[in-house]
């Protein structure tokens, strides 16, 4: 069993012991203070040192039997050698501030409604996320953000880690029942008074300054299967750095744009509804460009039907050219790609069935329905020719096809 130093002494990142077990690239020692990986939080890197040697900890992971494994770079010392670890301090303090963003907002939410219950935390990128029981609404989470924004600003939360017996937890006020037995290590946040914020069974490390941890800030939310809601936050330096990234291109776009950036908002609108009005006129203009092109092209008696052959260059004016068929008439379209389209205004001439046949000569594959079919060919130069023929050889006019 290795002594977990990282409970006794949070802050400790210095430390000596002694090599216990050796596996390939991985080390056990008889006292660490790296935090092994669980709970949703990464596990601590950093440097063994000893007498003639020294490696870089990769990471550190649980075993049985309360061992904890330090992953090496490179191969180790051997069982015996005392050394010397160092935590990885940048790393440490960056997953201890998010596992603590993550009880402070998981409280937060709590706090709004006991219904947001806490189904499963992941703390192993700089956007961690929340899985929450109980639909939060935008609302709710804006509630839930702004109520931990306030707490953290206008009280002094410290932490406190105490152990106690599993038959004493009824003492505490714990947001998340802790289903263990024996000794339970507890993680608090408490106000100056001893009153506190949050409660929670948990062996990872945290910040002893709640406000260590701040902002806390929600990114999005995503509804996951199981009927849970995924809250995406950042927390502490990284969430900071974030807000900062995000002020800076806010910034500059608001240069661009010739106005302070509190006005964004307003910019952004107008240029919404101003896209939208444009996005309306340019369909109305497809659709009377499409009509002008079918109309421009004569119509001619293939097999006793009325047929318009388009060519065209724009693809995305196939459905609305093949929709816009004159009465008693059939067109077929050729775009760029080989895409193909039959429309028909004929009952006896099906467009799915006409544009199946062609296909059948000219290669390709595509259906629909009988006044509208579109497809791909492979051979677009012979595409139109098969169309013709597939008319004279059905003999449609005035039949069912």
């Amino acid at each position: 069993m290795t002594r977990p130093l990282f409970r006794e002494d949070p802050a400790l990142l210095t430390f000596g012991a002694t090599v216990t077990e050796v596996r390939e690239r991985a080390v056990a020692l008889d006292a660490t203070a790296f935090y092994p990986e669980g709970g949703g939080q990464n596990g601590d890197a950093g440097r063994l040192r000893w007498d003639g040697g020294e490696v870089r900890v990769r990471d550190t992971r649980k075993g049985e039997g309360g061992v904890v494994w330090h992953e090496l770079e490179d191969a180790g010392p051997e069982v015996g050698t005392p050394v010397t670890g160092e935590v990885n301090a940048a790393r440490r303090w960056r997953n201890s501030g998010r596992h603590s963003g993550e009880h402070l907002l998981a409280q937060a939410f709590h706090r709004i409604s006991p219904a947001f219950g806490v189904a499963a935390v992941s703390m192993r990128n700089p956007e961690s996320t929340l899985d929450l029981h109980g639909d939060p609404s935008e609302a709710d989470v804006r509630a839930a953000e702004t109520l931990l924004r306030e707490t953290l600003a206008r009280t002094p939360l410290t932490l406190d880690t105490p152990t106690v017996p599993s038959a004493e937890l009824h003492r505490y006020p714990l947001r998340r029942e802790a289903k263990v037995e024996g000794d339970v290590r507890l993680v608090i946040f408490r106000d100056p008074e001893g009153v506190p914020f949050d409660v929670s069974a948990c062996g990872g490390t945290h910040v002893p300054h709640a406000a260590m941890a701040a902002p806390v800030v929600v990114l999005r939310t995503e509804r996951i299967r199981g009927g849970l809601t995924r809250v995406s936050f950042m927390a502490g330096e990284e969430a900071a750095q974030y807000l900062g990234g995000v002020y800076a291109e806010s910034r500059a776009l608001a240069q661009d744009f010739s106005i302070p950036v509190e006005r964004l908002p307003e910019r952004v609108a107008a240029l919404t509804e101003e896209r939208a009005t444009l996005k309306g006129e340019t369909a109305t203009l497809r659709q009377r460009l499409a009509h002008t092109l079918v109309r421009q092209v004569p119509a001619r008696e293939v097999g006793g039907v009325p047929l318009r052959e388009v060519t065209l260059d724009d693809v995305a004016l196939l459905p609305l050219v093949l929709t816009d068929v004159p009465r008693d008439e059939v067109v077929a379209a050729l775009a760029p790609g080989g895409r193909c389209g039959v429309g028909s205004a004929r009952e006896d001439v099906p467009a799915g069935t006409l544009l199946g046949r062609a296909l059948e000569a000219a290669g390709g594959k595509g259906g629909g329905r009988p006044a509208l079919a579109q497809g791909t060919t492979l051979e677009p130069e012979a595409f139109l020719e098969a169309v013709r023929g597939a008319l004279l050889a059905s003999r449609w006019a005035g039949q069912e096809a």
